[in-house]
C-alpha cells in the first residue's frame, strides 16, 4: 500500500495541487503553431520555477532551435539507482473551438474532472510524477532514488530536437531506468503498463503537374490532373483485403506465438470495444487478426490529410497545379523506418505516371520499441500500480508511436517504463479533453510508491552525478 504520510500529505494539499495543475494547463503551449511559441516558452519557465519550488536542483530551461527543454534533478543518494522522469508540456491544437463546452485554455473543474487542453495529455500525467517528488521531499526530506527530470516542449510535433539533445548529453542523462506516463489505462479503474509501442514514419507526398491552375473546360482531358494522379497513387497503397500493397512491406514483420496473442486477448479490448471507442459501425483491415492486434502487432498505413484543388463553397472549373497527401506508417518490430521509406520510394517510382512530378518529404521517423515485462523496473511499476489503484495493472501493447522510447533504449541503454494514467473517454486530442481528479490523485500515489520500489528492486549501473 501507499505510505500513510504520502496519503495524508496529498489529501491535505489537494486543493492547492489541483489549482497548480490548472495553472499549468492554462498555458496554450501548442508546439505546432508558431503563434504560440511565446506561450510554449512561458510554460517552460513556469515549470522550471515550480520544480525549484518543490526542492529539485540544477534547474535549466535549455533552448533548442524551436522549443525549450526543461531539466532538473536530485542526485543526493549515493549507491541508489537513478530514475529519469520524462514528460512533455506541449499540447495539441484545440481546434475546433466550437465543440468545447468551456474554453480549452481556461481549465475548469466540472463534476470530478478537470477540463482543458493538455489536462491529460500530457500535463496531468506528467504532473503526477512531479507531485510524487514533492511528497517525498516535503515529508521525508529526501528521495528513495536519484532523479533526473527531462520535460520537452516538442513531443506533439515528433520531438525533432530531443534526439540530438540526448546524443549530446547522454553521459549527463545516464540513468538506470526511464519512466514516463503518456499512455492509456486499461479501463476507467485499472491502470496499464505499456510494454511495446509501434514505430512511425510520416511522409508528405506532393504531386505537381502544370505550372499553374488551368481551366478544366479548356484543358480537361488534355492535361494530367495532379489531384487525380495523387488519388490513383493513394489507391495503389492497399489491396482489397486491407493489406498494404507496397512490395516488401511485410518482409520484416515479426510473427507472435499463440501464447502472446492469448495474453493480448485477455488484457486488450474486444473488437466491439474498439469499434465503440472509434464510433464506427463496421471494422476494416487485415484479415486474420483481431482489431486490437491490427492496431498493435501489425503495421498500418493511413492517409492523414489530402489537399488539392478548390476548397471553397460552390464549384470552380479548375485543374489544380499541385496536390499533396500526408501519409502515416505505423511500424512493428523489426521494421526500420528508413527501409520502409526506401520501399515506398521504389513503389512510387514504379506506379507514378510520367505526366506528373512527385516529391516526398519525411516528417517523422521513429523505430518501434519493446520493453521486457520481466525487468525489475517494470515489476516495480506493477507493485506501485496495485498500491495506488488497488488493482493489478494490465500489460498492454499500443498502436501509437512515442519516438523517445526507442531513443532512450538506444542512446541511454535504459528501459522505459510506461505507466498509463489516461482513462478511456478522456478525449485526448479532441474537444473537451479532461482528466478525472480521482485518477490524478491515484496516479500521484502510484508514482510515489514507484520511486520507493525502484530504490529497492533496480540494480545500480550508473554513479549518480549532476551535469557539469
Amino acid at each position: 500500500m501507499v505510505p500513510s504520510h504520502a496519503l495524508t500529505y496529498a489529501q491535505a494539499h489537494r486543493q492547492r495541487v489541483v489549482a497548480e495543475l490548472q495553472d499549468f494547463v492554462r498555458f496554450p503551449s501548442v508546439s505546432a503553431q508558431p503563434r504560440h511559441a511565446g506561450d510554449v516558452k512561458g510554460c517552460a519557465a513556469w515549470l522550471a520555477v515550480h520544480l525549484r519550488r518543490i526542492g529539485l536542483e540544477h534547474i535549466r530551461v535549455i533552448p533548442t532551435p524551436r522549443h525549450p527543454i526543461v531539466y532538473a534533478d536530485w542526485v543526493l543518494s549515493p549507491g541508489k539507482p537513478t530514475v529519469l522522469i520524462y514528460g512533455h508540456y506541449d499540447v495539441q491544437p484545440a481546434d475546433p473551438l466550437r465543440e468545447w463546452r468551456s474554453l480549452p485554455f481556461e481549465p475548469v473543474v466540472r463534476g470530478q474532472s478537470l477540463y482543458g487542453r493538455g489536462a491529460c495529455d500530457d500535463k496531468g500525467q506528467m504532473f503526477a510524477h512531479v507531485k510524487a517528488i514533492e511528497i517525498h521531499l516535503r515529508t521525508r526530506g529526501l528521495l528513495p532514488v536519484n532523479v533526473k527530470c527531462l520535460f520537452e516542449g516538442e513531443e506533439e510535433i515528433g520531438s525533432p530536437n530531443l534526439i540530438p539533445f540526448l546524443k549530446r548529453h547522454r553521459r549527463a542523462l545516464a540513468a538506470d531506468v526511464v519512466v514516463m506516463s503518456d499512455s492509456p489505462m486499461a479501463d476507467a479503474d485499472r491502470p496499464a503498463i505499456t510494454y511495446t509501442v509501434r514505430g512511425g514514419l510520416g511522409l508528405e507526398l506532393t504531386v505537381r503537374g502544370p505550372r499553374r491552375d488551368l481551366h478544366s473546360g479548356l484543358f480537361g482531358g488534355a492535361v494530367r490532373n495532379p489531384l487525380q494522379a495523387l488519388c490513383e497513387i493513394i489507391a495503389s497503397l492497399h489491396d482489397r483485403r486491407g493489406r498494404v500493397a507496397i512490395p516488401g512491406f511485410y518482409d520484416q514483420v515479426r510473427l507472435w506465438p499463440p501464447e502472446e496473442r492469448a495474453t493480448m486477448a485477455r488484457n486488450g479490448p474486444s473488437d466491439a470495444t474498439v469499434l465503440r471507442d472509434a464510433g464506427a459501425a463496421q471494422a476494416w483491415g487485415e484479415e486474420g487478426y483481431t482489431l486490437h492486434e491490427r492496431t498493435t502487432i501489425r503495421p498500418a498505413l493511413t492517409i492523414n490529410g489530402l489537399v488539392g484543388g478548390y476548397q471553397g463553397p460552390g464549384g470552380k472549373a479548375v485543374i489544380p497545379a499541385v496536390a499533396s497527401a500526408k501519409l502515416s506508417f505505423r511500424l512493428v518490430p523489426d521494421q526500420d523506418p528508413g527501409e520502409i521509406a526506401a520501399l515506398f520510394h521504389r513503389h512510387l517510382a514504379r506506379i507514378a505516371p510520367p505526366t506528373v512530378r512527385c516529391t516526398v518529404r519525411t516528417d517523422l521517423a521513429a523505430r518501434p520499441a519493446l520493453v521486457d515485462r520481466r525487468h525489475p523496473a517494470v515489476l516495480a511499476a506493477a507493485v506501485a500500480c496495485a498500491a495506488g489503484f488497488g488493482t493489478a495493472p494490465a500489460f498492454l501493447r499500443t498502436g501509437g508511436t512515442i519516438p523517445v522510447v526507442s531513443a532512450f533504449q538506444k542512446l541511454l541503454g535504459a528501459p522505459t517504463v510506461l505507466i498509463g494514467f489516461a482513462p478511456p473517454g478522456a478525449r485526448i486530442h479532441a474537444p473537451d479533453e479532461h482528466f478525472p481528479l480521482p485518477t490524478f490523485f491515484k496516479a500521484i500515489a502510484t508514482c510515489t510508491r514507484f520511486l520507493e520500489e525502484v530504490g529497492r528492486a533496480v540494480p545500480t549501473r550508473h554513479a549518480a552525478a549532476a551535469p557539469s
